[in-house]
């Protein structure tokens, strides 16, 4: 995975997601993502699936008003939100918070090779910032 950025959208996999989330008008692309870590049945959440599931989720933060650091890159997702007329819903939020918790957790391959890079902790607290952007101050992490 080719990796420029510690944000939702600074890898390959995330961009292509990303690109992907132009054919809908609806968040079932974001809901789909969500599930697709929540039910993995795999020992291990690989990391592609997380990253296009942080990606959800800065849409998520975004689509409540709630940006990350303006990016030139992702001015097409902003537009997109910007056309979105949909509200997350409870049921959703509730997946946001399950996700988060797969992602962070230690059978997370994303999280494991973040640890093995000199920017870790760096990427732990975009993480933590972005969970506090979609759940807001009542979230705690799960791991």
């Amino acid at each position: 995975m080719a990796t420029w950025a510690l944000d939702a959208f600074g890898n390959d996999y995330a961009m292509d997601w990303a690109q992907d989330l132009q054919e809908y008008t609806t968040l079932e692309l974001v809901e789909t993502t969500l599930d697709n870590v929540i039910d993995s049945q795999q020992a291990e959440l690989e990391a592609p699936f997380a990253a296009e599931a942080l990606a959800a989720l800065e849409v998520m933060a975004r689509l409540q008003g709630r940006p990350g650091e303006p990016d030139p890159a992702t001015a097409e997702v902003d537009a997109w939100v910007a056309a979105c007329k949909k509200r997350l819903t409870p049921p959703l939020l509730d997946k946001a918070r399950l996700a988060f918790g797969r992602i962070m957790s230690d059978a997370s391959e994303l999280r494991q090779l973040w640890r093995e890079s000199e920017h870790g902790e760096e990427w732990l607290a975009q993480v933590a910032a972005l969970r506090l952007r979609v759940l807001g101050a009542q979230s705690t992490p799960t791991a």
